[in-house]
């Protein structure tokens, strides 16, 4: 893990980023016996990646935000196979607990069971437009320059309704005059489920957070590797380390990958902000269709 030899300030800034990750990996494989250690490893990640940002200053990037405070107990949710996967993050806890359910409603109600949970933040659209493309989906891209393809368009809440991609394509043609992508369709199941479950009225705060957008926050600017890349990994690692996120103590199982884990520790970053009140809207205010649901993307 040593620095040697004469570099750049960019290599440099890219071996702390590296470095943070492998010790917050590290503090993962301690023994429950010894948390000290495994505080001291988060520690010292968390300050390197600190000094990454302090050596990126004056660059034509924004600066890191301040380590995330959590004031009151949050969840991130992400899709995954086994359906859905949640990053809990609650005062006072070391680092994200990881929870998994075949449905939205009941990995919900399984964290408030001993929680009382301030904001739901979602990996899905909520509130689908009637006959226009989102603003939300504009801006989240014009936040992603070089990754625009990580964001797809919302098609409107009566394609969602078609039974298949072939009429669905057919209908948001009529009313938004744009075609359906497969990614955008296939989808369609989730969508459904959690306006479906935003209809009942949980009582709790509810927003939609794209994990890019999030992760763009975090370090000013978009990660370009691709999220199931070791490479991508230890970059989102190092970022939500340095936004103060330390890494779960499961990265994956049955059903869920270190990717859709990764995405839920995001989202889950950006429902804290929106708890403290530092998260932002895209846009804001928010647009309202006609189903009366707020359409932002939260970072």
């Amino acid at each position: 893990m040593g620095l040697g030899g004469a570099m750049d300030t960019d290599e440099l800034r890219y071996r702390l980023r590296a470095i943070a990750a492998e010790l917050d990996a590290h503090a993962g494989e301690v023994p429950g016996d010894r948390t000290d250690l495994a505080d001291a490893f988060t520690a010292v990640g968390q300050a390197l990646a600190g000094l990454y940002d302090v050596l990126g200053r004056g660059a034509a990037r924004t600066a890191h935000l301040p380590p995330v405070e959590v004031v009151a107990p949050v969840l991130g949710v992400d899709a995954c196979r086994a359906g859905w996967v949640g990053a809990v993050l609650e005062p006072g806890a070391p680092r994200p607990r990881i929870v998994v359910a075949r449905t939205i409603a009941e990995l919900v109600a399984m964290v408030r069971e001993s929680l009382g949970l301030r904001v739901v933040g979602v990996d899905i659209p909520i509130g689908l437009p009637d006959n226009t493309v989102r603003q939300a989906d504009r801006l989240a891209r014009a936040e992603l320059k070089g990754k625009v393809s990580s964001v797809f368009s919302t098609l409107t809440r009566s394609a969602y309704a078609a039974p298949t991609r072939l009429e669905a394509d057919a209908t948001n043609r009529e009313l938004a005059g744009q075609g359906v992508g497969a990614h955008a369709f296939a989808l369609r199941d989730k969508i459904v489920e959690v306006d479906d479950w935003l209809r009942t009225r949980p009582t709790v705060t509810v927003i939609e957070v794209h994990p890019e957008v999030s992760f763009a926050a975090m370090t000013g600017a978009p990660i370009r590797s691709g999220k199931k890349t070791d490479e991508g990994r230890a970059q989102r690692l190092a970022a939500l380390a340095a936004a103060g996120i330390a890494r779960p103590s499961v990265l994956e199982g049955q059903g869920y990958a270190a990717d859709d884990v990764l995405d839920a520790c995001a989202v889950a970053w950006t429902a804290a902000r929106r708890a403290s009140g530092l998260a932002r809207p895209l846009p804001d205010p928010p647009e309202v269709f006609s189903d009366g649901i707020p359409a932002a993307i939260w970072a």
